[in-house]
């Protein structure tokens, strides 16, 4: 049987441990203070990332992969006896990684490697390249470990609130005043994918009825299937997940299990800490 690996990117929020786990590959993005360059996950988490912009007073810049790093994690999974190789990138709609990942793969010409936009990021990635990686290793052909990511994207909803707009501020994506009201009046901006990107849908006072907002949609997007998986993303605020893990079990039938993981810096930087969020797959029947 062919041997199918699987390669993503640090934006997929999914742990190392979790990827060695499943023999999934990340490649990271960049995150750039001044000078000094950083891989996200390898080299700095949300923690690291956000004690440094609160000393700082900046935001860092972030940049995709190089071609030169996919082709590196694409030759290093041949040498390890990969026939296949399925490439699972952040939304080109926020990342120039997945262009990047396939101007890579021109250089290996007659070898098997497919490149896919999963339109999505986080978990909403995330998740497809998870359910891909579970499917090869148990078994799966490539034809139908895709399909089963195809459908893992299309059962997928992600949701998260910001806990302030001070970030965004300090990046410029809102001005200072707008901002400072915004702060002033405990203002939560609920996030989700639309169009390949992390978007606002709308606006919520207090934490606490953001949170609450997050489970209405959550089950909302269920309405009436079962959660086959589910997921709390977080920037720095673990205990905080933690809470929102207790009220979700409160008010929504949830896998046994639910994966914490964090939105990690290559999307992160451009939101905040304190944001929490919760990816669903939802089933098929």
């Amino acid at each position: 049987m062919p041997r199918i690996s699987v390669i993503t990117d640090t934006d997929a929020s999914i742990s190392l441990t979790l990827s060695e786990k499943l023999s999934i590959q990340q490649v990271p993005i960049i995150i750039q203070f001044g000078e000094e360059s950083f891989r996200a996950v390898y080299d700095i988490d949300d923690v690291k990332a956000f004690s440094r912009i609160d000393s700082s007073g900046r935001i860092p810049t972030t940049s995709a992969p190089s071609p030169g790093q996919f082709s590196q994690e694409f030759k290093h999974a041949f040498d390890l006896g990969a026939d296949s190789i399925l490439c699972f990138t952040v939304s080109s709609e926020v990342s120039a990684t997945y262009a990047a990942a396939k101007t890579a793969s021109g250089d290996f010409p007659g070898r098997d490697i497919l490149v896919i936009d999963t339109k999505s990021l986080s978990m909403g990635q995330g998740f497809q390249v998870l359910y891909a990686a579970e499917a090869i290793n148990g078994g799966a052909s490539k034809e139908e470990a895709i399909a089963i990511a195809k459908s893992v994207g299309e059962r997928t909803h992600f949701f998260a609130a910001l806990s302030t707009l001070k970030y965004l501020a300090m990046s410029g994506r809102v001005g200072q005043i707008t901002a400072g009201f915004a702060n002033l009046l405990n203002v939560k901006p609920i996030l989700t994918i639309q169009n390949g990107k992390l978007d606002m849908l709308e606006r919520v006072r207090t934490q606490s009825k953001a949170w609450a907002r997050l489970i209405e949609l959550t089950k909302e997007k269920a309405n009436g299937h079962s959660v086959e998986r589910m997921a709390i993303a977080h920037v720095a605020a673990a205990s905080s997940a933690r809470k929102f893990e207790s009220l979700l079990r409160e008010n929504i039938a949830c896998p046994d299990e639910i994966t914490h993981c964090e939105l990690t810096p290559g999307l992160s930087v451009h939101s905040g800490a304190g944001l929490v969020g919760v990816g669903i797959v939802i089933s098929k029947d």
